[in-house]
This record gives C-alpha cells, sequence and structure tokens, in this order.
C-alpha cells in the first residue's frame, strides 16, 4: 500500500488543522492505520492509531482530547484533526499503515507516507 500524507502547514498557536493521508494501491480495510510524528531533535513518536474499521483508537496521552484520528474507509482515507494547537505540536506528521492480521499496538508499521510539515507559531 503506498501512503500519502497531505494538509501540513502553518497555523498559530490555538488553532486547528487537519491532516489527510490517502492509500493506494491496496486495500485499505486490509490495515490498521495510525499517525506519528517526529520534531527537530526529538525521537518519532506515535501520535494516534486507528483499527481497520474504527472500532478502536488509540491518542498519546499527552494529546488525548486535542487530537481526532479518523478513517473514511469508502474513501481510502485516513484523517488527523488537530485543534488548540501549541508550539510543541511542530513536527513532521506520518500516516503509517499495518496489517490487520496483527494487533494495532505492540509492533512495527510496514507502511509510511512521506510527511507533511506542521508548524505552529507563539
Amino acid at each position: 500500500v503506498q501512503l500519502q500524507a497531505s494538509g501540513g502547514g502553518l497555523v498559530q498557536a490555538g488553532g486547528s488543522l487537519r491532516l489527510s493521508c490517502a492509500a493506494s494501491g491496496g486495500t485499505f480495510t486490509m490495515y490498521h492505520m495510525a499517525w506519528f510524528r517526529q520534531a527537530p531533535g526529538k525521537e518519532r513518536e506515535r501520535v494516534a492509531a486507528i483499527t481497520w474499521n474504527s472500532a478502536v483508537t488509540y491518542y498519546a496521552d499527552s494529546l488525548k482530547g486535542r487530537f481526532t484520528i479518523s478513517r473514511d474507509n469508502a474513501k481510502n482515507t485516513l484523517y488527523l484533526q488537530m485543534n488548540s494547537l501549541k508550539p510543541e505540536d511542530t513536527a513532521v506528521y506520518y500516516c503509517a499503515a499495518r496489517p490487520r492480521s496483527y494487533s494495532m499496538n505492540g509492533g512495527s508499521y510496514p507502511y509510511w507516507g512521506q510527511g507533511t510539515l506542521v508548524t505552529v507559531s507563539s
């Protein structure tokens, strides 16, 4: 499966952005999906994840209540709605896919998009 992330940009603190990740070349419903981010000088972290059927979602503790992950299987698209953005949310955001034969958690994601940059100004 190929993944293409989009929707990043420059936003002021307190603003919102919605990231999208378009999937192609595979059956979207065969994959759990996730968003990761990597800020300059920091390790990559998983922001949120969602099962293939949207039944279960995961969020990093620090982001709960501000970010919402969702997917539209009919459109082969993953989303990340980001509200109340803070300067510390500045990072490159990546979407990733993991075959649904595995658990959503506790393992690697073999398929990655190219990343989209989110910059939050103070």
